[in-house]
């Protein structure tokens, strides 16, 4: 292990890579007039293989930020899976974040979808999806199915825990619902999320907004990484910074209070697109 802590003190060095997220973290605070004043890290290992006279582990690096902007602080977490492969004389080869894909299959647009719109009204629990935002940011609720790639399975059960009603089952293109070993798309599937968010004012009561500052506590950030019209991500409001810019938790890579930009994240490109929507018709 004395090879992995080298490696991320020499990481978050002066002398690092530029071309990096730690860099572009670090940018992006210090464009909001902030800065980080103290990273703290530490590392669980979760598998270990053994293959062609190679070791390979792989671990979650937790790590926690704290920020300070102007006279305000707030604790940034992130949890990011690593995996280290040495060779039969114990030397590193390989250090790298594990990627996860989102499967291809279950992907279904908006115009593919069977929308049931009616003039349901429910009352959005804002505090309700903020708080059960809080408490699985980086846990996964037993009594739903755990995704390799878990982020809108997370936000729609922060949506549910706020009052969203289900509905549509058990037609898995129709609707957004969850029970037992079946959900609809739009329940787990990013780019299904983001169109049905659109295509629900009536029965979510979501209305898309123009600019991340409009978004307050409880509401969700779609994401387009590449710019390609296929979303990737999404995440949900739970605070605000000094400024007034929102503050995200999301699953895949777990984070929990993380500036609503990603420009910080490995999947970031010059090109990502962001949907903003406010939820509950407010």
């Amino acid at each position: 292990m004395e090879k992995i802590k080298a490696f991320w003190l020499n990481f978050f060095s002066q002398e690092a890579n530029e071309d990096n997220w730690w860099k572009r973290k670090k940018a992006l605070w210090e464009e909001r007039g902030a800065e980080i004043v103290r990273i703290e890290g530490k590392g669980r290992i979760f598998r270990k293989l053994s293959f062609d006279h190679k070791h390979q582990e792989q671990y979650l690096l937790h790590l926690t930020y704290l920020i300070k902007q102007d006279n305000h602080f707030h604790m940034e977490e992130q949890v990011i899976p690593y995996q280290f492969t040495t060779d039969w004389r114990n030397q590193l080869i390989e250090h790298n974040k594990i990627e996860e894909k989102e499967a291809e299959k279950g992907q279904s647009s908006f115009s593919e979808m069977q929308i049931e719109v009616n003039n349901a009204r429910f009352s959005y629990d804002r505090l309700a999806a903020v708080k059960y935002a809080e408490r699985w940011w980086n846990d996964y609720n037993p009594k739903y199915h755990k995704f390799t790639v878990d982020c809108t399975n997370f936000i729609s059960q922060c949506l549910f825990a706020g009052g969203v009603p289900m509905h549509g089952a058990r037609v898995r293109g129709r609707g957004w619902w969850y029970g037992g070993d079946s959900w609809s798309y739009s329940w787990a599937v990013a780019h299904s999320l983001r169109w049905y968010l659109s295509g629900s004012a009536e029965r979510m009561q979501a209305k898309e907004m123009m600019r991340a500052e409009e978004l307050i506590p409880g509401d969700v950030i779609c994401y387009d990484f590449e710019g390609d019209g296929h979303w990737n991500h999404n995440t949900i409001v739970v605070a605000k910074d000094a400024f007034g810019m929102p503050l995200v938790n999301a699953h895949t890579d777990n984070s929990r209070h993380r500036y609503w930009s990603y420009e910080d994240s490995t999947a970031w490109t010059p090109n990502i697109q962001y949907k903003f929507f406010r939820i509950g018709g407010e």
